[in-house]
């Protein structure tokens, strides 16, 4: 999984430096989560990702599916994935490549989990909260699961602020464990 990770952002950095080069930023980002969209369909990932199938042919599915919708870069990018036995790792591509693009435009994505619904004042009141704390525009995304308990969980990028009941026992938990050893 890591290595999967490691070589979509290899591939999105390079996308994303053609797109900076070529002032495509916007059209690369949309023909990217279209790509994606096109070889999540069993039918196509299976035909393009096909090696039994001459490479020539695979490359022409995808030039049918995508030219004319997406930058060319594009679907020469979605071609070497092919040639390369990686077309499934096309969404986590346009993935790494909407980060680049949030992080280039000052973006950052974050997520609350709650245990209950937040209002919309409340919601407003995390994103205000996340805004201050990290000098970007935040674009959140709000959930609920029940098993917090209480409270709520703020993800943002590799920062997890965890202030639900649930967090509270299980460090509760920990250090009675931990201080039970100790003796």
């Amino acid at each position: 999984m890591a290595r999967s990770t490691v070589a979509a952002r290899r591939y999105a950095e390079a996308a994303f430096q053609l797109a900076s080069r070529d002032g495509a930023l916007d059209a690369w980002s949309e023909g990217l989560d279209l790509a994606a969209a096109v070889v999540a369909d069993e039918r196509i990932a299976a035909a393009v990702d096909n090696p039994a199938r001459p490479y020539g042919d695979r490359f022409a599915t995808l030039e049918q599916m995508l030219g004319g919708r997406v930058p060319d870069g594009v679907v020469k990018l979605a071609g070497l994935l092919a040639q390369r036995g990686r077309i499934d790792r096309l969404p986590n591509v346009a993935g790494e490549y909407r980060r680049l693009l949030d992080r280039e435009r000052g973006n950052v994505a974050a997520s609350v989990t709650s245990a209950a619904p937040l209002t919309p004042d409340e919601t407003e009141a995390v994103r205000a909260w996340v805004a201050r704390t990290t000098g970007k525009s935040v674009d959140l995304t709000a959930s609920v699961d029940e098993a917090l308990i209480g409270g709520l969980t703020v993800r943002v990028g590799d920062t997890l602020l965890d202030d639900s009941v649930r967090g509270r026992l299980e460090r509760l938990r920990t250090d009675l464990l931990t201080g039970a050893r100790a003796r």
